[in-house]
């Protein structure tokens, strides 16, 4: 079935390209085909998409079991509560699932320079980061979203917030922003993939470790960590900036609560330097010759 859909994407991708637009129109219109090429092909067996989205649910769902049975023995953790460490855990988790359905495949790029098979998407004429980004596009990831959702909501409903209106503009915006600050962390991490060949790890580790260190309060990490996460790779602004302002409590390092409301400036910021990165990772590209 993968080597059908894959031979389909030059077909695809030779459609997205017969009338000339703008570059950034070319890619989204080039994704979204190749993207619902491999929807259908994944459609075309629902059982066992059904089965890996259930499992992909219940895979991450453990992590919050975890955390609920950490509860069973201490009423709070870095001083917060269950609720409280639900927001965090489902902002978090939300952003990501997002990022990770839409720009997951990134972390395949490592594999494509050393087996030379990236050469097969630069000579089509769409844009490369589509290619990856679309590449193998996993409709099963929608399971971590919906987990992070439920959780979230859990979050929302039990934890104690003096609700305002610009607490609740900045929930929808923390989610957007966050999912985008995520993605571009893929996308650099790809970038890095041309240069280091074989290092989804290294990527791996802002990325799946990054959503798992937002999962818990500031307040359990050293002061360091924190400042690395806010002001060099900014993944502070996914969730727990916009969270404790919401919450109603003090923001990490003495930041003041204006701060809160920069997460789409960050992701903007983000989202340029990760296309810098990527620009210029694909340029120092060199073919296998394969």
């Amino acid at each position: 079935m993968a080597e059908v859909a894959e031979a389909a994407v030059p077909e695809v991708a030779a459609e997205a390209v017969f009338a000339p637009r703008p570059r950034l129109v070319e890619g989204v219109r080039a994704y979204g085909l190749i993207v619902s090429m491999w929807l259908r092909s994944t459609m075309a067996y629902r059982a066992s998409f059904l089965m890996t989205a259930v499992g992909n649910f219940t895979a991450t769902a453990f992590d919050f079991v975890t955390i609920m049975l950490m509860f069973a023995h201490v009423d709070a953790l870095g001083g917060y509560t269950l609720p409280e460490i639900a927001l965090l855990y489902g902002a978090s988790g939300t952003a990501f699932g997002l990022a990770d359905l839409l720009m997951g495949s990134m972390d395949r790029l490592g594999r494509r320079v050393r087996d030379g098979t990236l050469d097969t998407l630069l000579v089509r004429p769409v844009p490369v980061l589509a290619q990856v980004a679309a590449d193998r596009f996993a409709l099963r990831r929608l399971g971590r979203i919906t987990q992070g959702l439920l959780v979230l909501g859990y979050g929302l409903v039990a934890a104690d917030i003096d609700w305002t209106p610009a607490r609740a503009v900045v929930l929808p915006l923390m989610l957007l922003s966050g999912s985008v600050i995520f993605g571009a962390v893929f996308v650099a991490g790809g970038a890095f993939q041309f240069i280091a060949q074989d290092a989804s790890q290294v990527q791996n580790s802002f990325t799946y470790g990054g959503n798992t260190l937002l999962q818990y309060p500031p307040t359990i990490f050293a002061k360091d960590l924190v400042r690395g996460v806010t002001f060099v790779v900014p993944l502070a602004f996914v969730n727990w900036l916009p969270v404790l302002y919401v919450l109603g409590r003090e923001l990490p390092l003495g930041l003041p609560s204006w701060v809160a409301f920069l997460p789409p400036v960050v992701a903007t910021v983000c989202a340029a330097g990760a296309g810098v990165a990527w620009r210029t990772g694909l340029r120092a590209y060199r073919s296998t010759g394969s």
